[in-house]
């Protein structure tokens, strides 16, 4: 029984035995004040303790937002003792362990082309991941809610895959955005305006390129050429041009350091020395490389992305590539970093590019904007 009820059962004690009106008084105040306040306290005490983020689960990096600011920000990596299967690190410490484990341990990247590839590793690194968002254990562990980003081009088994691991990971209620249309919103384009916008977003395992116009996905085009591809065809030239082993992680420091997609830049990057493992002496070495070589080395894989832009332009609407030739295209996330590939795809495609202010960060921008919105019913949050 409630201390409500009981209450009210005492305070009209008297009434059933003969009663007076001071019990009839007290039991109708019950009924207007106590069990609503009672109601609303125990509504308040859930609502605090439910809290809400944003995640952009990128197949190379992680990024958490909470009360509007970036609280997490590490790589999509864990590292697991085999004896034990249990976590001992997550994001920068174990990319630090990368490449560099003995028997004993491992080092696992969960997601694989966007989407998740262990899903044990991938609900664990999210747990730790949301973790990080208190470094002080909070008293009540609060129940989340979670607005998740995905790629356009994900299946309806992957995409329950994302909503598994974040349920598992201790999410009472997860929502989901398409990765353009969350690009979209971070860098500030109106996405409900009957305008058509292109936006090109160059991850870690997927480049997703999609018209978007009055807060939908009108046409998209999503190959699986990325950033890590890019790292692929550095250590590649590094075997084949200089006959040197290379790690995964010296290659995304030449790709940060002198990474070009373009042979002839206005400010060239000064040559980056490397360390690795020479192939015909197995005595380590080092050279110097220069952002010529990596972009030779990248022109490959940058060519099938601009034949993916060039399709999906023929796919758009007449009136929607009238606006698109009117406001340009857009890029996004890590590859937009790479220097002069805005001017190479404008360049071939004769339209001007953009490229967004902090580019890794608009996603998960969007994704924050959309969480501001969950109470509204709007059409680019899926459920």
């Amino acid at each position: 029984m409630q201390w409500a009820d009981k209450f009210y059962l005492y305070t009209n004690r008297k009434k059933r035995t003969g009663g007076d009106k001071t019990a009839r008084f007290f039991g109708t105040l019950r009924i207007i004040f106590l069990k609503p306040a009672a109601e609303y306290a125990i509504m308040g005490l859930f609502s605090f303790l439910t809290q809400e983020i944003a995640i952009d689960l990128g197949t190379a990096n992680t990024l958490i937002i909470h009360n509007e600011q970036v609280v997490v920000d590490e790589p999509s990596i864990v590292a697991i003792d085999r004896t034990t299967n249990k976590i001992i690190a997550v994001g920068k410490k174990a990319m630090m362990m990368h490449e560099k484990t003995h028997e004993n341990l491992k080092t696992i990247r969960p997601l694989k082309d966007g989407v998740i590839a262990d899903f044990n590793a991938a609900e664990g690194m999210l747990r730790e991941m949301i973790k990080l968002v208190y470094p002080k254990k909070p008293m009540f562990p609060p129940s989340w809610r979670m607005v998740i980003c995905i790629p356009s081009s994900i299946t309806e088994v992957e995409k329950r895959a994302v909503r598994d691991s974040a349920e598992q990971a201790g999410a009472k209620e997860v929502y989901m955005i398409h990765e353009p249309m969350a690009a979209a919103l971070g860098i500030g384009i109106d996405v409900e305006e009957p305008t058509g916008n292109m936006i090109i977003d160059i991850g870690g395992g997927t480049t997703g390129i999609s018209v978007i116009a009055l807060a939908g996905i009108v046409c998209d085009q999503s190959i699986r050429i990325a950033g890590d591809e890019f790292t692929a065809d550095i250590m590649e030239a590094m075997r084949r041009y200089h006959s040197l082993m290379i790690g995964e992680r010296t290659a995304e420091q030449i790709k940060i350091h002198v990474g070009s997609a373009l042979k002839d830049l206005d400010t060239p990057p000064d040559d980056i020395a490397v360390n690795g493992r020479d192939l015909v002496t197995g005595i380590p070495k080092q050279i110097m490389v220069s952002y010529q070589e990596v972009a030779e080395a990248l022109d490959k894989s940058i060519f099938k992305i601009e034949e993916a832009i060039l399709k999906a332009l023929e796919s758009t609407p007449p009136e929607l590539a009238a606006d698109i030739y009117r406001r340009g295209l857009y890029l996004t996330g890590g590859g937009a970093l790479l220097r002069g590939l805005d001017k190479r795809i404008s360049h071939k495609i004769k339209l001007p590019v953009h490229v967004a202010d902090d580019p890794l960060r608009a996603v998960v921008r969007g994704t924050g904007m959309a969480l501001k919105n969950v109470s509204k019913s709007t059409p680019f949050l899926m459920k």
